[in-house]
């Protein structure tokens, strides 16, 4: 019996070692997508995205694929021009992180609440909902 428990044991302690391995994975990869963000990285944004992704901006009823989401970044990368985005994930589990992130530009700064779904190192669902119209509770 003694040697059931052992097993039993030593089998939650690697199942929760994945766990916790892959939510650090998973934040690695937010963390790259907020640095890439910032600066309009093309290329790693597009590395960082599943190709059957979909993006979805709640607030302004937009569902983004890939290419769609891609070919904003143009557009986005005068809007951050001298921004800086804080992030911090609130939760992490099944593979979905929640996080809440500050957008703070120029002009404005405006604090969202990011979903990110995470599969095998790349975004496979993102989407994105307005908290506030500026980062006070961040």
């Amino acid at each position: 019996m003694d040697r059931i428990w052992r097993t039993f044991f030593l089998a939650a302690v690697l199942l929760l070692f994945a766990i916790v391995r892959a939510n650090a994975d998973d934040g690695a990869v937010i963390d790259r997508w907020y640095s890439a963000l910032l600066v309009a990285d093309r290329t790693e944004l597009s590395e960082l995205l599943a190709d059957d992704v979909r993006m979805k901006l709640d607030d302004i009823g937009v569902v983004q694929d890939k290419q769609e989401f891609i070919a904003s970044i143009d557009e986005w990368q005068g809007a951050v021009a001298g921004a800086t985005i804080r992030h911090r994930i609130e939760k992490s589990e099944n593979g979905q992180t929640t996080v809440l992130a500050c957008y703070d530009f120029p002009g404005n700064d405006t604090l969202m609440r990011e979903t990110f779904t995470v599969v095998g190192g790349r975004i496979t669902a993102s989407t994105q909902t307005a908290v506030a119209q500026d980062c006070s509770a961040y």
